[in-house]
């Protein structure tokens, strides 16, 4: 059994990997060099990938630089920063990419059926992102549906599943599944910023710096500030 995994390199794309390896799948993980400002996360990606049972792991580069809409892709949009974490889904943050996880679940799609896999492994989570539309249940619902009407395979009745093993955890949820399979958070990246250290004070940073605290446990990687 063949699974593409969605892989950024941060913590819950990192979960979701070894998820999809505990789950007995042959890994294919895939990422994504969109000219994002955080391309640290490439990085991370690699190293994560590197450090489990991972087949083949494809860079996939497109430049959505060119048409913006958000604080990821667009430097002239600032970052929010230092916002408590009961604030972030109360709206479409900036830095939403629009479409993004369609674009991605496209190419993880096209990937899976050339390879003949039987699952894209994607770690979005309702409950910490809310204010993203594409990381919804109501979403990926409707995802599944183009991968059944949209694919050689799935109009012959063998439609490849849509994974999403973390989309109702909660953060300190997803870092105990990632304690139990022995995830190397020090190998992960989370922050927007874009700098060698991460920043602390990002939506990103701090989602994670607070479930680590919660859990009374030290997040091992740099920080330029931790809350």
């Amino acid at each position: 059994m063949k699974a593409v995994i969605l892989l950024s390199g941060g913590l819950d794309s990192s979960t979701v990997l070894y998820q999809a390896v505990a789950d007995g799948y042959k890994c294919y993980a895939i990422s994504f060099d969109y000219q994002q400002r955080h391309q640290r996360e490439l990085k991370a990606a690699i190293a994560i990938a590197q450090s489990t049972q991972v087949l083949v792991h494809k860079v996939v580069n497109f430049d959505l630089r060119s048409w913006g809409g958000s604080a990821l892709t667009d430097t002239s949009i600032e970052l929010p920063s230092d916002r408590a974490v009961s604030e972030m889904s109360q709206n479409v943050p900036v830095t939403y990419v629009p479409a993004r996880n369609t674009i991605f679940l496209s190419f993880a799609l096209a990937y899976a059926e050339t390879i003949a896999a039987q699952r894209v492994y994607i770690g979005v989570n309702a409950l910490d992102y809310s204010g993203y539309p594409d990381c919804r249940p109501d979403y990926i619902q409707a995802m599944q549906e183009v991968f059944r009407l949209g694919t050689k395979l799935g109009r012959e009745g063998q439609p490849i599943a849509i994974e999403t093993p973390l989309i109702n955890l909660k953060k300190t949820e997803i870092i105990q599944l990632g304690n139990q399979l022995g995830v190397p958070w020090e190998k992960t990246w989370s922050c927007y910023a874009g700098g060698a250290i991460a920043c602390g004070v990002c939506d990103a940073c701090r989602l994670r710096l607070a479930a680590f605290a919660e859990l009374g446990l030290e997040d091992p990687i740099l920080y330029r500030t931790r809350i």
